[in-house]
């Protein structure tokens, strides 16, 4: 578990905070024992996005560079991580915040969680967090929310596909190590193979992305773990991985 942890800042992304996060996300990812990582936050908001002391012209284009471009390596560095990244939403996330979700596999949000782009309303359109949200919703709702700031709740944000799950406050915690559990009871090479596959895929033409999963199909056949689940099966025993 990754916890935000600077709720005097809004857990906002600034450069010191990505550069934990990069760090941390990649802390013991070829252990073998590693096998989910749950991103939470301290305090009432989430994630706020960017830290806006850091945008402002003060610092030079060359800051600002790294700032964008290394929010950009951490969004994109969640999709490539071997093992499922969940998001556990209680409060507010903004702009990069709520790109932070979006770019997780799997998010559960307690009731109170809401999820906004506000960038438009400061004169900083929200063009990085647009990335994931466009590949997260539908684009007229992306859209709504990219064009007018205004928030959805997390019932609206699991209408649109934003998250995965809403429950009470109280068993948000629960509810995410449930999620995290019945994922460590599967493979991780499986696992691996199959998260990468589906961010492949998920941009390719129909039958591009059929042939190149007929063949990843063919290719799970042959990993241990492939057929020690299905000899498992057969034999009516539960399988044990090798990962």
């Amino acid at each position: 578990t990754i916890v935000l942890n600077n709720p005097r800042r809004r857990n906002a992304l600034s450069l010191p905070m990505l550069q934990c996060l990069r760090q941390d996300l990649l802390h013991d990812v070829k252990s073998r024992e590693l096998r989910a990582i749950v991103i939470a936050a301290e305090g009432p908001v989430f994630c706020s996005g960017h830290d806006l002391k850091e945008l402002s012209s003060e610092d030079d284009v060359k800051h600002h560079s790294q700032v964008f471009e290394l929010c950009a390596e951490v969004m994109t560095l969640i999709q490539k991580l071997p093992v499922p990244v969940i998001a556990q939403v209680n409060g507010l996330a903004t702009a990069a915040g709520c790109q932070l979700v979006a770019s997780c596999d799997i998010a559960v949000a307690s009731e109170k969680s809401q999820f906004a782009t506000p960038g438009v309303n400061i004169g900083l359109f929200c063009s990085t967090p647009a990335v994931a949200l466009g590949r997260s919703l539908p684009r007229k709702v992306a859209l709504e929310m990219l064009f007018t700031g205004e928030p959805l709740s997390a019932q609206e944000a699991l209408m649109h596909g934003l998250i995965s799950k809403v429950v009470p406050e109280d068993r948000l915690e629960e509810e995410t190590m449930k999620i995290s559990h019945k994922i460590c009871e599967s493979s991780k090479s499986v696992l691996a193979l199959g998260k990468a596959t589906f961010y492949r895929q998920i941009t390719q033409d129909l039958d591009t992305a059929y042939k190149m999963t007929t063949q990843v199909m063919v290719d799970n056949l042959t990993l241990r773990d492939g057929q020690e689940g299905i000899e498992a099966f057969i034999q009516k025993r539960k399988p044990v991985w090798s990962h």
